[in-house]
């Protein structure tokens, strides 16, 4: 995207976008383990985990065990995320960000998360920032598969050059790229992408100076 084009679509990943969800999704798939008689992840799985759907997460850490995994998954279904949201910490910034931008500007997430998304959202009083939501349960096939963001797109009839997308990893890239919408890589310095920020007062200023929203 180049300085000075209208930005009409911000996209939000959320998992360390909109939370600093680190300690609750170690916790939560650390519970999973035990449970299982599971040594806890190691910092590699949590790599992996911390940016994959939770059935997809339950799958790969138990990928040795594979006479595990449905009662593993079985177990997962039963264990409440909302006993761990209290260890998530919001971004802050994002209502001062939004309540500037929007209108005109669309705001949307895309987020492999499935069935806790609504409940984040309901408990952060976030649900009315967002002018669409679309989880892993929306989109059956997760990121990096471009399915979901191509249906925000659709939805909103803007053209990838006209949106950013606000992702933290290397799955974040490939479904930019894939869909040619330009990647703002955020607490990533190493993330290949058009623009980096630290927080959502630099994605602030950025819009501002870049695309005059």
């Amino acid at each position: 995207m180049e300085t000075g084009s209208v930005l009409k679509l911000l996209v939000f990943d959320c998992d360390g976008v909109l939370f600093d969800s680190q300690e609750a999704n170690r916790a939560y798939y650390n519970a999973i383990c035990q449970a299982l008689g599971r040594e806890p992840l190691t910092e590699e799985e949590f790599r992996v985990v911390h940016m994959q759907t939770a059935e997809n997460s339950v799958r790969y850490l138990f990928r040795h065990h594979p006479e595990l995994i449905d009662k593993a998954l079985a177990y997962q279904k039963t264990l409440n995320y909302e006993n761990f949201i209290h260890l998530m910490k919001p971004e802050p910034g994002i209502r001062e960000l939004i309540a500037d931008i929007r209108p005109p500007v669309k705001t949307a997430i895309s987020t492999n998360r499935t069935t806790t998304m609504g409940r984040l959202l309901e408990i952060f009083d976030y649900e009315k920032l967002f002018d669409l939501v679309v989880t892993a349960l929306v989109s059956p096939k997760p990121k990096p598969h471009p399915e979901a963001l191509k249906m925000i797109l659709d939805h909103f009839q803007v053209k990838p050059e006209e949106t950013l997308y606000v992702g933290d990893t290397a799955i974040d890239y490939e479904l930019t790229k894939s869909l040619g919408v330009p990647l703002v890589a955020f607490k990533n310095p190493d993330l290949n992408a058009q623009y980096h920020v630290k927080s959502f007062q630099e994605l602030h200023k950025l819009l501002k100076e870049h695309f005059h929203v």
